[in-house]
């Protein structure tokens, strides 16, 4: 029964439930960034140059039995999914608020008092 009761504090953790939530988040987030890519840059971007190789498709590009077309989509849908991670992290991290500092501490009694002490001394 220690196992089981062991797997469900893991399970139910908050760690756990949110990193699944991430992943599932993830998921559909590189789904709207694949189609932006496939859907609005491939056509307006790439179109020309894809043309000017005689291709009517980026996977369809290859030199030989190396399909490089299929390769050449997956980095660019790396990068965009990347730079539009990158503006979003970089706009969360500015909304966040900075706490203030703490104010220094006041010295405790003990403290002035050695701290008198040590000035008499030097005098």
């Amino acid at each position: 029964m220690g196992f089981l009761k062991e797997f469900k504090d893991f399970a139910i953790k908050g760690n756990v439930i949110d990193l699944a939530v991430a992943v599932v988040i993830g998921g559909a987030f590189g789904a709207i960034v694949g189609s932006l890519v496939d859907d609005v840059i491939t056509p307006l971007l790439l179109n020309p140059a894809i043309k000017a190789a005689g291709v009517a498709d980026i996977d369809h590009l290859a030199w030989g039995a190396v399909k490089y077309g299929k390769f050449l989509a997956a980095v660019i849908k790396f990068i965009f999914i990347a730079f539009v991670l990158f503006l979003l992290v970089k706009g969360m991290n500015k909304m966040k608020t900075e706490a203030p500092p703490p104010a220094p501490a006041e010295p405790s009694s003990t403290d002035k008092l050695l701290a008198e002490i040590r000035d008499a001394l030097k005098k």
